[in-house]
Order: structure tokens, then sequence, then C-alpha cells
């Protein structure tokens, strides 16, 4: 047997087995005499020429071997293909699976017995084979090298260029050919298992090649070997309990025939039994020792394997041993290497390690074994119910909850809490194991006696009266009380008939205690409606709650019928319950707005075909009770709600309900007109009488016309003498004025709903124009309001009506609403701007002050947080659609750093939609925004700045951020980009110095700014705008050097930098004429040269006095040749998720995509033709092939060349680094091995310790 020296593998190999190539060939050759070597030759390297007396090929008729279904094969052992290409090695039978696993094995046998050195030839490349490996054991081999050597000799034979080996190839075949090949092992055992395993020769020199194999560097070999190891070991498992069993019946029947009187005594049975006892017990001796080569040879070394996929079939064939015979093996022994391994660093192997121990926790009979493995190891167990792979977490809960089923003192009060909160876990899998959980340790009665008696009892009293009790208990202490939802959806599975007793729930709710029983508690009764309401929900709708699942999935028949089953059963009871708990609970708000939801999950029909309108009656005769009771504005909007449901026309009781609802509605419009002329008449003389009639019927209409079209009743009007006198008087209470505008806004929304679905009349426009105009007035003036609530609800009605009234109104065809179009003025925009900067950019301690120093606890500055997203939210939409001016976009581009953590999605969401809409006024956009913070800069510190100060920086860096925002697509975004440096250019040079030409002007120091978008300038592009740049300098500017001039300098660089110019030194003084002349000849081919000189030819029709609108350029030739960017440069500039997709080849055939405002320059450069044109077609007439292809030569094959190069570097020194150790291996593909060992692993276990024996620290 092989004893492996080698250490323990540190395979770099894809850990998932999945990699790019596929290439799996079983070598085939003719019958060769035993003298025969064949050649064989490797892919990419030269290969011996045949054996000079190599035989022709022959027929199989002509061969002398056995006939089956796998073909002929050569008394050697090589392997052949006959004429009908069927299977003719043992891999490529178990590959096709077309034969039965035993008549293939019984072929086997037979050659076997015949000539066991051929039969086992054949296996061992099976095995060989089934690792991937082109190459094949002769029998010459087999018979005068090691083991050691024949490995060493397979492993040249691999295929270097493929990283897949059977047991890891995709599909559906290959995945039939593992189970093909687990079966084909165990069956080859069970047909041995009474003579062959016992010969000494086919069991020692399979496990003495798998022991080999398991141990070699090759992850192909190592992890074939290691799945037909443990399958032979279960196997053999197999065996051994069957020895066992037979030589237990052999001691009874012994037993009992030497029990006998000596006159009945069989003697010749009694030595027949002691034979067969002795013999059983060499079979059981020669089994263990296999079983024992196999354990400590392989298992022992491959269960921590650096292969995880190696470490998992150890871990599940072990688990397997344990059950199948657990008196051998269920013994801390062996449980600690499971034990262990649950401390393993990938999410695969541990989820094993559980099923295993799974497996062993069903068997109740096996808990006494069990039970100092989990004192040991219980606490790992309940804390890998927070996994970081969710399916880990999912089977350690279910562990968990067998461990529970098995000994409740096994578990600690401490260890069900950690369970107990995952029922309100995001990720439903884990949420409903740990349901069942709960189910189990809360919610299960062990009592049957008491069970049965509770059982005919009903309501309150019956088996889940407590259960309920004790479910509001435990929603009520878990302290997460807005997840009721989720609690439910979690115990759906394991307790439906508990959640769906809503007999019981009601009765709990609605009768009063008997003598003795405790009675719920308010807070109680809230929580028990609370999670009555979501089991309704989840009954109704049979799908889980927002936040869980991916969506709604369609319903099986059965579930359809369940569905519409609960349906019927809720809505019969709850039509009947409903009007008395709403009774009940009336002046509870909390209880109402849930008990109010509980009908629009009713099958409405019932009340018509169940001849219950009584029912109907009582119950809008309640929500009655609750509109005339109750102002709060959920209980409101609830109540609203189920009236619009119950009127749906489709069904027969509408017009019962539309004549209450009409009726409410008469008596609160009336209600309302007559306070609103009280408080109107009173004045400032008004008392709070008054104040709470109109505000209170305020609320309920407005609430109502959410829901309702209100029209006929005209709400309009008094809302708005209400406002106009607020604003009038200055003296309107903030409430009121909120609900008049909400009001007021229903109102025109449903006056524009009748029109839109209607044909409208020119008078019906103008009338409803009318209004706008004067609501949209009022709202203005309300964002002086002096009450914050006030204004925050004009401003958002305002952004919603005129987003509404915008110019998209008149699209799809309704060109006849164009009346009804505002466009906002610029007092407006100016007015909702400043708005947004007081209100929305505020630090947290003016927050607190506007808030009148009240002390905000978390929850409220989440709250106020949210409420000013809104508000930028509502005004960037203005701006997103063309309704405010883009430029407004400044004062919110400008803030993005600054409030990155607050509203850096709302912004980049944004600066992303204006770009599309339009990529020069946005690019106009940004440096505006830099501009004024610039502007801010020299206002505070004055024109000397401190060009190290954070302030300085930060502008800096928020313009990095922009220039990241145009990605690396610089076709599409040229244009904007040299817009954008035109007008940095413009500002640097506004205004000059007071002092003298000799000193900088004011604004130069934003040139540094503007230098973070240098590289998303193209190399032609550069030239252009250090022209422009140029014509603002003077020949006393390009010679200073002092420290005030160094942005000027760093600025010419960065258009320099990516160009032929060299840089612009700090000390050469040089000047830009000077250093155009300059080239740099390094690496650079004599085509190169010829290209510069083009390009400085070019270079003069591009100067002019002032950068105009964009045109259309007129050399698209050269265009696609020099829009190319240096990729060094482009690395430096990660793409933000903005850029846009595009291509060069799009840029050169649609003109609109150049950069016109560049071709523009040549029209303005006709005047100056004698001195520049001329020699510009010289140059173009006389070479533009040559300066075409020159420009593609020198532009793109050095640059493809250099990535080339570099990947092909990188590749070398991965080979050099692997020389010693990985030569023989697969290509190697370590990017998911990196990955996986740089994730935190929250579970590695500092207890293992490796060394040659395994682990050196002690399991108990």
């Amino acid at each position: 047997m092989i004893t492996s020296e080698l250490p323990v593998l540190q395979d770099s190999t894809n850990e998932s087995g999945q990699a790019e190539a596929v290439a799996v060939s079983v070598s085939v050759s003719e019958l060769e005499d035993t003298s025969e070597v064949k050649g064989k030759r490797k892919r990419g390297r030269p290969g011996r020429p045949p054996s000079a007396n190599k035989k022709p090929r022959k027929s199989p008729a002509e061969k002398n071997q056995l006939a089956g279904s796998r073909g002929g094969r050569k008394a050697n052992g090589v392997p052949q293909q006959n004429g009908d290409s069927e299977p003719v090695t043992l891999f490529e039978v178990v590959k096709m699976g077309k034969s039965a696993m035993q008549a293939v094995v019984d072929d086997w046998i037979e050659s076997y017995k015949q000539d066991r050195d051929v039969a086992l030839l054949d296996l061992i490349n099976f095995f060989i084979q089934c690792s991937g490996c082109k190459g094949t054991v002769r029998i010459e081999m087999f018979r005068n090298m090691q083991n050691a050597e024949i490995i060493r000799k397979m492993t040249e034979e691999f295929d270097e260029d493929s990283g897949d080996y059977p047991l890891t190839m995709p599909g559906p075949q290959w995945k039939k050919f593992r189970s093909n090949f687990c079966e084909f092992i165990g069956v080859l055992i069970r047909q041995c298992q009474y003579s062959i395993i016992y010969d000494e020769y086919m069991m020692d020199t399979v496990i003495s090649l798998l022991t080999g194999l398991s141990d070699s560097q090759v992850r192909a070999f190592r992890h074939t070997s290691t799945l037909a190891a443990m399958k032979l070991m279960t196997a053999l498992v197999n065996v051994a309990l069957n020895l066992s069993i037979h030589q237990d019946n052999t001691q009874r029947q012994y037993e009992a025939e030497r029990n006998k009187i000596v006159g009945k005594r069989a003697n010749e049975k009694l030595e027949l039994l002691l034979e067969k006892r002795k013999e059983l017990q060499e079979n059981q001796d020669e089994i263990e020792n296999m079983m024992n080569s196999i354990f400590k040879g392989i298992f022992v070394h491959r269960y921590r394997d650096a292969i995880a996929e190696i470490r998992a079939i150890c871990i599940e064939e072990i688990g397997v041993w344990m059950k199948m015979y657990s008196d051998a093996f269920l013994n801390d022994s062996y449980l600690k290497y499971v034990g262990w391994t649950l401390h393993d660093r990938q999410g695969e192997v541990r989820l094993k390690c559980l099923k295993a121990l799974q497996n062993l926790y069903t068997n109740r009979e096996l808990f006494p074994k069990l039970e100092l493995f989990t004192n040991r190891f219980k606490d790992r167990i309940v804390s890998m119910t927070l996994d970081k792979e969710y399916d880990v977490a999912v089977e350690a809960i279910r562990l968990v909850t067998l461990v529970l089923q098995g000994s409740e003192d096994a578990l600690s009060n401490e260890d069900c809490e950690n369970v107990y909160h995952l029922v309100y876990s995001a990720h439903r899998p884990v949420a409903i194991a740990a349901g069942e959980f709960l189910h189990r340790k809360l919610f299960s009665r062990h009592d049957p006696q008491a069970e049965e008696a509770l059982a005919k009892r009903r309501g309150r009293n019956s088996p889940n009266g407590n259960l309920i009790r004790m479910l509001v208990l435990f929603f009520l202490e878990s302290e997460l009380h807005e997840h009721a939802a989720y609690l439910v959806d979690s115990l759906w599975e394991s307790s439906q008939e508990l959640l769906k007793d809503w007999e019981c729930m009601t009765e709990l709710l609605l009768e009063e205690a008997v003598q003795g029983e405790e009675v719920l508690s308010d807070r109680q009764e809230t929580a028990l409606i609370e999670l009555m309401m979501c089991t309704i929900r989840q009954a109704a709708e049979a799908h889980p709650p927002v936040g869980r699942g991916t969506g709604k999935r369609v319903l099986t028949a059965k579930e359809r019928k369940t569905q519409i089953d609960d349906k019927n059963k809720l809505t019969e009871h709850f039509i009947m319950a409903l009007p008395m708990l709403l009774s009940k609970y009336q002046a509870d708000s909390e209880k109402v707005a849930n008990l109010l939801q509980i009908p629009q999950y009713f099958d409405l029909d019932i009340y018509s075909a169940g001849r219950m309108e009584k029912h109907l009656d009582a119950l809008l005769k309640q929500i009655k009770f609750v509109v005339e009771k109750q102002t709060e504005t959920d209980v409101l909007e609830a109540c609203s709600k189920t009236y619009s449901i119950l009127c749906s026309e489709e069904y027969t009781i509408m017009n019962r309900v539309d004549i209450a609802r009409s009726q409410l509605i008469d008596e609160l419009v009336d209600r309302f007109n007559h306070s609103v002329e009280e408080l109107l008449q009173e004045g400032e003389e008004a008392d709070d009488d008054d104040i709470y009639n109109v505000l209170s019927t305020l609320k309920r209409l407005t609430a109502f016309h959410n829901a309702h079209d209100l029209t006929k009743w005209d709400m309009f009007g008094n809302c708005y003498r209400l406002l106009k006198a607020g604003i009038e008087q200055g003296s309107m209470p903030e409430q009121i004025a909120v609900q008049a505008l909400q009001c007021s806004h229903y109102s025109i929304l449903w006056q524009l709903v009748t029109i839109t679905e209607g044909s409208p009349s020119k008078d019906d426009l103008i009338a409803l124009r009318k209004v706008v105009k004067s609501f949209l007035a009022v709202c203005q003036q309300c964002l002086s309001n002096v009450n914050t609530p006030v204004k925050e609800q004009a401003f958002m009605l305002l952004c919603d009506l005129l987003m509404i009234f915008s110019h998209q109104l008149t699209s799809g065809s309704r060109e006849g609403l164009q009346p009804l179009v505002f466009n906002p003025d610029n007092p407006l925009q100016n007015e909702l701007l400043n708005f947004v900067m007081d209100h929305v950019f505020i630090d947290q301690d003016d927050e607190n002050q506007s808030m009148e120093g009240d002390e905000e606890d978390e929850a409220n500055k989440i709250e106020a947080l949210h409420k000013r997203r809104n508000l930028l939210a509502a005004f960037s939409k203005l701006i997103i659609y063309d309704i405010v001016d883009m430029h407004a976009a400044a004062d919110i581009f400008k803030h993005y750093m600054k409030y990155y953590n607050d509203y850096g999605d709302i912004i980049k969401e944004t600066l992303s939609k204006t770009r599309q809409t339009d990529k020069i006024q946005c690019a106009k956009t940004l440096i505006l925004s830099l501009q004024q913070l610039f502007n801010e800069l020299i206002q505070e510190q004055g024109p000397n700045l401190d060009r190290t100060s954070s302030h300085v920086s930060g502008i800096k860096e928020l313009a990095r951020r922009f220039a990241l925002t145009f990605g690396l697509d610089q076709i599409k975004t040229r244009e904007a980009v040299a817009t954008l440096h035109k007008d940095g250019i413009e500002f640097a040079f506004k205004y000059q110095n007071l002092k003298g030409p000799e000193f900088p002007p004011p604004n130069l120091a934003f040139l540094e700014v503007l230098s973070e978008f240098s590289s998303k300038l193209l190399r032609q592009d550069k030239k252009t705008v250090h022209s422009y740049l140029e014509k603002f300098m003077s020949e006393q500017m390009m010679e200073r050097r002092e420290d005030v001039w160094l942005p000027l300098i760093s600025y010419r660089n960065s258009l320099l930098t990516g160009g032929d110019e060299d840089r612009l030194s700090v000390t050469s003084g040089s000047s830009s004429s000077k250093a155009m002349s300059v080239r740099s000849k390094k690496g650079r081919p004599p085509l190169h040269k010829k290209r510069i000189e083009e390009e400085s030819v070019e270079s003069s029709w591009i100067m002019r006095d002032t950068l105009q609108t964009p045109g259309a350029l007129q050399t698209p030739q050269l265009t696609s040749t020099v829009l190319r960017e240096n990729p060094r440069q482009a690395a430096e500039h990660i793409p933000d998720q903005d850029s846009e997709p595009g291509s060069e080849t799009d840029y050169v055939h649609n003109q609109q995509m150049q950069m016109s405002w560049l071709g523009q320059q040549k029209l303005e450069d006709v005047n100056r033709k004698d001195r520049t044109g001329m020699n510009y077609m010289k140059a173009r007439s006389g070479g533009v092939r040559q300066t075409v292809r020159g420009l593609m030569e020198d532009d793109a094959e050095p640059i493809f060349e250099d990535v080339m190069m570099s990947s092909r570097d990188q590749l070398e020194d991965m080979n050099e680094e692997f020389e010693d150790t990985m030569v023989i291996d697969l290509p190697p593909s370590r990017n998911r091995r990196e990955r996986a060992e740089l994730r935190p692993d929250f579970f590695d276990s500092a207890a293992i310790i490796e060394d040659d024996s395994g682990f050196g620290m002690p399991m108990f």
C-alpha cells in the first residue's frame, strides 16, 4: 500500500471546480503485446515517435475477449474503440449509463476470475480516466512499477489546457456520471462481498491506488480518488454491518444449540456454527483492516483538504457511516471530526456537517450516544443560526429544533432566545425555520389527556385560547411591534391551525373573562388585533408580506382552493363579528385603524348571496360613528378606504353603501360650511371651539376627498376662502391651513380627472385654469408663512402641481389640454430654490433650533431627515423634467460632498438624469456650482487663498467626483467637457487684478479646480483648450513662476499630459510655443513623427479668438484615430455608474455626437486660410491615408500590446511562483479562492490545530 509522504496540498485551482475549458478524452489503442510501448504525446509538447514494432489496428472480431455490454478489451488492459462506437472501457460504460450497473459489475467479476491482473488494470484505468487523465496504465507498468511511479507517469498525461474534469464538469450528463460512478463502486463491493474482497489482492490494490491518488498534488486525482474511497468505505461499512448481524445470529444459534440437553444436541451443527462464527470473525477483522486503511490513509488527511468539495465529501460520508453502523462509528472518536469541521471556512462544508448531524438527531434512540457531543458543540451549533450563509443558518435552526425535540433540557433559555428573534428575519427560509422552532417550543401541546379534554371546548376555552395568549405575550416581549406581519408569516406553515382560529381571537376580545381567568390588558388587546389583522391578510392574499420573497408567485390549484376557502371563512365570520368589535373599540384609534382594514379582504358577494344586508347596515353604522368620533388621520383614511371598497361597482351592495356615504358627506359638508362662516365672521375673535369645529370637519372631508370625488360639494371654494383669510389676517391656525391646502389640492386633481376622462369644453378648461392659477398663487404666498408645516405643505403641493400641469400634460394626443399648462416664472423658481436652501441643506443644530429647542430622539431625527429628503426630491423632479431651469441645480450639486450621507443618492440621480437630457447644459451647471463655491470661499478668505486649506481641497474633491461621473466614454461627453473647460477658463480670467497685469487675476486659483477635468479631454481637444487658454494669457504670464501662478502652471501641465508635448516645468520657463515644438522620441516609430507634424499643422486652424456655439466637425476621417486616450490616464479615472455606453464607430457615423464647437473653429478661420489653410490642405492631400494608418499603428497597437504583455507577464509570474508545487496541476484559477480568503469569516475555529495526527487538542 502506498504511504504518501507529501504534505497536504494548498491547491490553488478554482474551488468550485468550474473551469472555463472542458476537455476530457479517453485514450484508446489497439491490442499490443506485453513488450510493446506506446509513445504518448502531450498537448503542446513534441511527442516521441511510435514504437517501430507497433502492430496495425485489429478488428474486434480478431480479439479473443469477453463479449459483454462493454465490448472487447485487450489482454494488457489497454482500451480500444470498436467499429460500432459502442462503450468499450469501464469509464465509457459508466459515463453513458445505458447498462444496468449490476450487469457491468458482473462482467468485471467474470473477467477478474479469468485474469485478475487484466481486470484490476481495467479498474485502475477506470479511476485514472474518471479523474480526467488522458493517460492509460499499461500491463507492464502495472507489473513492474510502484504506485507512486504510475501516478507520477499519469500526472504527466494530463491535459494542461483544461481546468475541468468529469466530477466538476457542468451539465446533466456529468451530473449523472457522478451518480453512476458512486453507484458502480457500491455495487462492486456488494457483489464481491462474499469472496473477492477477502482475496488480499483486489482490495489491497484498489485501496493502495486510491491512497496514493488522494495524496497527489493534482486536484482531479485527489477529488476523484477521495470520492471513490469514501464510497468504498461506505460500502465496506455496509458489509461490516451485515457481518455483525450474521455474527449475532450465528452466536444465538450456537447458544441455543449448546443449551440443549446432551441427547438432542447436534455436535456437527455446533462445529459448523463455530466454524462459521470463526469465518465471520476473520472476515470482520479483514473488513476492519480495510476500513482502518481508508480512514487513516485517506479520510484523516482529506477531511481538511484545501478544496472545500473534498472536505464536504468526507464529512457527508462519515455522517452516513455513523447513521448506518452507529454501534461502531457513533462515538466521540468519529464525532469529533464533524464537530471540528463545524468551524470550516466554507459554507458548503458547514452545511454537510449540519445535515449529517440532522440524520443522527432524527433518531431518538441515538440521543444517549450524542449527549456528550451535544454538550461540547451545542454553543457552536446555536451560533450557526446566525451564519452568514443563509442555507447554513436554516439547517442550523432545523438541527437545533431536532435537539429540542430530543431533549427539552438540552437548550438553555438563552439558547432558545437566540433562535426566537430570527422569526423577524427578512430572509424567509430562515424565518420559517425559526417559526418551526418557536412552534415546537411554545405552541406544541405535550399532554394528550389535557388536549383531549380541551378539544371539546370552543372559543376562548379551546386548546388554542392559551396558545393565542402566549403568542401575544411573545409578540409584546420581542419589542418589535411593527413586525407583526413577519411573525405571522414565520409561523404560517407550522401553526396555521392556530393562526386561523379567528373565532377564538374574537371571543378573547369580545367576551368577558370568566372567574379566575386573566383579563387581556389594553396593550395585549391592541397586539392581538394587529396579529389578527396580519393573519387575515396572509390568508386572503396567500403570499408573504412586503420585504419577504421575490414577489407574488403563481399559486397552485391546491393553494388557490385553500385561499378561496380561507377568504370565505373569514368573510362569514367577520361580517358578523366586525360591527361588534368596532362598537367596543370605536374610541381607540389604534385598534379601530387595524379593524377597519379587514373589509378589504372580504368576499363582498357573500353579503348579498348570504342575505346578510343587516350586517352590512350595522357595519356602515359603526363606521359612521367612528368618523364622527375620531379625528386621527390614519383612522379617517381607513374609513374612507373602506367606503371606497364597499362602493365598488362590481358588487350589488354598491347602491346601499353609496346612499350611506352621501348622507355622511352631506352632513359633514353642511357642518363644515356653517363652521367656516362662523369662523370667518368672528375673524381674530374666534375661540377654540370654532377652530376645532372647522379643523375636525375639514380633516374628515380631506380624508374622504382623497379616495372619493366630492366635486359636486365644491370643497375648493371654502378652503380657498380660509387660505385667503389666513394670508390676509396672518392668524389662521397652521393645522387648518395645512388641511385646507391638501383638500384644495385633491379638489383640483379630481377636476382634472373629470376633464381628462371626458370631452371638456373650452369653458371647463378656462374654469379649471383659473382655479389652478389662483391656488398656485396662494401656495406661493404660503411659502413665506411663519409656520414651518404650512410652508412645507405649500412647497410640496407647488412642486406636485407644477409637475402635473407641465408641458407633459399634453403628451399622448392630449393637445387640447394646452390651456392648462403652467410654466413657473423666474420669481417662483427662485422662491422654490431658496426654500430648498433654507429647509433642506441645514445642519442638525440649525434644525434643532428651528424646532424650538425640543430635544429629539433618534426616531424623530430620522423622520425629519425623511421629510427633508422628500422636499429635495420634489424639487429635483422639476429640474429633471425641465420645468425649472437646469442652472438652478448648481445650488444643489455644490452640496454633494457636504451632505453626501443624507442626500447623495438623490443628487447623484438628479445629475445623471439631467446629463441624459442635455449634456452641455449639465456640464455648464456643474462648473457653475464649483464657481459658486469658489466665490463663497473668496468672500470668506479674501483673494489670497490658502491652496492647502481644507476648503480648497473640498472644492477640488467635489470637482474630482464630478469628473468621475463623466465615465470613460469620452466621445459622447467630448463636447460637454470642452464646454466645461471653456466656461472655467473664462471664469478664471474674468476679472483683472486691480494692482496691475503683473499680478494674477483674482480667480486664477480656480484653474487648479478645473484641472480635475483635464483627464476627460481627448488628446487633440487638450491642444484646443490649451490654445484657448493662451488667448487669455500675456507673455508675462507665461514666464511667471511664483507660487501665486502655480494654478496656471498646474492647469497647463494637465492639458499637456497625455499629448506629445513635454510637461511644462516650473523652473524651465519655456513657453507653450516652445513646448509644442519639443517631441518625445523615446519608444516611438518613425510614423509617429509624421503624425505629430500633421497634428501641429492641424492645430493651426484650431486657434481662434473665442469659442462659439457647437457645429459639425468637417474632417471626420481623422476623428476615429485621434480620439483615443492614454489607457493609463483612463485607468486613473474610474467610471461611475452613470457613464453611458458608446463607441468610437458610433461617433464617426453620427455627426450630432461630434464635438461641433471644435469643428466650428475651422469655419471661423476661413479668413486666415492664406496663413494656415493651404498648409493644412497640402498636408492632408499628401498623406491622409498614411496619416490614418500611422495613427492607427502608433496609437492602437502599442496600447493593445502593452495590455497583452502585462497579462502575459502576470501569468509567467504566477507560473514561476507555483513552479515547485503546482507544475503538475491543472491551470490554476485563484480568483475565487482569493476572494474567499479575503472575506471575513465569523465562524473560523481557533481550536483547529493542524498536525500530522489530525488535531492535537483534546476532544472532551
